[in-house]
């Protein structure tokens, strides 16, 4: 039990990487605040299948761009389990694909608000109550080669996630570590709504392990960085890609 006596919370966590994510903390011991915005289903669902384990967690609905949501999250995780010790920005998306000359400036705002603002809002008031543990961001593949079409705005928030996860190890070290992943084409309603379905096709079969990523492989990533086994790193941010790029 890799987590045993601590509590995680995942943002985003009601489908997919973060509901993975959650499953994978608490299957190794952590109590598990589940943040989430429509996918209520499924973060209820997360919810019954950890407690069903003998695990403890709970689901509240917030829009993380709001401070006011932020803040109830914290000091529900803080007065149901005692404190912080892992924290998983999961929450984010493209929201959709804009060239730069057709992109209205409120369409750039929204994307910097949901991605990298609410990161930082959530960040800030864990660290408070957070005298030791990780932070897991979830970065993105397109912060290292600039996305695909109509992903500029995307891109370029996950690009800041990767230079905040840097920038933070060094500012809460030594007893707090921070790490991201890169993930590339995971099989998720991200790439179900915004990718082709050809373009997953194409990448099968030419990525060197010929699959797509599964919610469990970056799961598996997430817990190494929440927990002991990744002791000696920090401020990395590594890629889960299938070898379709290499940084």
């Amino acid at each position: 039990m890799k987590l045993a006596g601590q509590t995680a919370i995942v943002t985003g966590g009601g489908r997919d990487i973060g509901q993975a994510a959650a499953l994978k903390l608490a299957s190794e011991g952590a109590k598990v605040a589940i943040n989430y915005f429509s996918s209520s289903t499924g973060a209820d669902a997360a919810v019954e299948q950890i407690k069903a384990n003998g695990g403890d967690a709970f689901a509240l609905k917030g829009d993380l761009t709001k401070l006011d949501d932020v803040n109830a999250l914290v000091s529900k995780t803080v007065a149901d389990f005692g404190g912080i010790n892992v924290l998983v920005n999961n929450a984010g998306g493209l929201i959709a694909r804009k060239t730069i000359s057709e992109m209205p400036v409120d369409h750039w705002n929204a994307v910097m608000d949901l991605n990298l603002n609410s990161l930082f809002y959530v960040t800030q008031a864990c660290l408070a109550h957070m005298e030791n543990g990780a932070i897991v961001n979830l970065a993105s593949q397109a912060g290292r080669d600039g996305g695909g079409p109509g992903a500029v705005a995307y891109a370029t928030s996950k690009g800041a996630v990767m230079t905040m996860t840097r920038g933070l190890a060094k500012e809460v070290g030594p007893n707090i570590r921070v790490n991201a992943l890169c993930p590339g084409m995971i099989d998720t309603d991200f790439h179900n709504v915004h990718t082709a379905d050809t373009a997953r096709r194409g990448f099968e079969s030419n990525a060197p392990v010929k699959r797509q990523g599964t919610v469990e492989d970056t799961a598996n990533l997430i817990l190494f960085l929440a927990c002991g086994d990744s002791a000696f790193m920090t401020g990395t941010n590594i890629d889960i890609n299938g070898g379709m790029l290499f940084s």
